[in-house]
């Protein structure tokens, strides 16, 4: 059976750094197209990054790009999503996904069908 949890989340001060775990169950993430989306109160759904299994294609939001970086640990069978230089617009309940048939393009989060119970992020300022 296919599960997601996600963790790392929390409250955080303008520039710290943080970083997200994804752990999988059910599939190999390694082979998975996998990603995660973020979801703000008043905002729509927004891309922050994603990886294309069995390949080092990555690609992330334009929000986040320089500051994020997405990864993945095939020994723990785990993603993680490394958060530098937060800032308040950050705040969002972030939420890792998975693709592992492949049958889209990785960056394509809406056809993702599996997903974890995301993580809270909140940086203040």
């Amino acid at each position: 059976q296919v599960q997601l949890v996600e963790s790392g989340g929390g409250l955080m001060q303008i520039g710290d750094s943080l970083r997200l775990s994804c752990a999988a169950s059910g599939f190999t993430v390694g082979s998975a197209n996998m990603g995660w989306l973020r979801l703000a109160p008043g905002k729509g759904r927004e891309f922050v990054a994603a990886i294309r299994g069995s390949t080092n294609d990555i690609t992330y939001g334009e929000s986040v790009k320089g500051r994020f970086t997405i990864s993945r640990d095939s020994a723990k069978n785990t993603v993680h999503l490394q958060m530098n230089s937060l800032v308040p617009d950050d705040t969002a309940t972030y939420y890792c996904g998975a693709d592992p048939e492949r049958k889209f393009s990785y960056a394509m989060l809406q056809y993702y069908n599996w997903w974890g119970q995301g993580t809270q992020v909140t940086v203040s300022s």
